[in-house]
């Protein structure tokens, strides 16, 4: 991972690097929530990534989103809260 604070980016590297997305923050309400808008991939690019937290049962749930896939792929199976 490589990070521009100034451009409010980071890069996230897979394989060696073979494979990079940039995201920009979109949204950013630390603690409690996040939302990065990926500018980088094939099939990543367009989509959003959305970290939300809440405090629950003396712990803290964290609900994740990666949403606005253009076309259902291997990359972006949809589930339902409780499905594995």
């Amino acid at each position: 991972m490589t990070e521009n604070k100034a451009a409010r980016t980071v890069e996230l590297g897979f394989f060696n690097r073979a494979t990079v997305y940039r995201l920009n923050s979109v949204r950013m309400a630390a603690p409690q929530s996040a939302e990065w808008l990926c500018e980088s991939g094939q099939e990543w690019q367009g989509t959003r990534l959305i970290f939300d937290t809440a405090s629950k049962n003396g712990g803290t749930m964290l609900q994740f989103a990666h949403a606005d896939w253009k076309a259902e792929t291997d990359s972006s199976i949809t589930t339902q809260p409780g499905e594995s």
